[in-house]
């Protein structure tokens, strides 16, 4: 079942948001995020689902490429490690996971420039490089909304079962 954090929709059965992005819902490597634990009790899978949906829905709203920002928040963290366990380096990883999940993203698909961006610098400010599109300064803003939400929903789910 395919469903967004908050969400009671199936997004399956919506069509216009699911055409964006089902090729990319059925490729191995996407589905492999699935196995890597994001934001306490969320995978990096559904954060990147929430996001791309959200992303899509904002963009969709303020007629920018919805598109675009569907790929790209389905994308936006395809890294295929564990971060926790992953080597250090002089930068942080919220800095750099951006970088990897780009080259990740082109070398299995097309990436327009638009959702390259988004990809790229949805990290912004801690990316340093400004974001060229609206569509990014949207995905970074629904990336740090999803994190927050999920997170609430861990937290929520914890004390209910106490």
């Amino acid at each position: 079942m395919l469903r967004a954090v908050l969400s009671k929709k199936e997004l399956s059965e919506y069509g216009e948001y699911y055409g964006c992005v089902s090729d990319l819902l059925d490729d191995k490597s996407v589905l492999m995020l699935r196995d890597f634990r994001h934001h306490i009790a969320t995978t990096r899978f559904q954060h990147s689902l929430n996001v791309s949906y959200y992303n899509y829905r904002l963009c969709k709203l303020l007629r920018l490429d919805a598109r675009a920002a569907a790929r790209a928040g389905l994308l936006h963290d395809f890294f295929l490690y564990n971060r926790k366990s992953h080597k250090k380096t002089e930068r942080s990883h919220a800095a750099e996971h951006s970088k990897t999940a780009l080259r990740n993203a082109s070398e299995r698909f097309s990436i327009s420039e638009l959702e390259s961006d988004m990809i790229v610098n949805h990290m912004w400010p801690m990316t340093k490089k400004l974001p060229r599109h609206r569509e990014t300064f949207v995905i970074t803003i629904v990336d740090k909304f999803c994190a927050v939400a999920e997170v609430a929903a861990a937290i929520l789910r914890r004390s209910k079962s106490k």
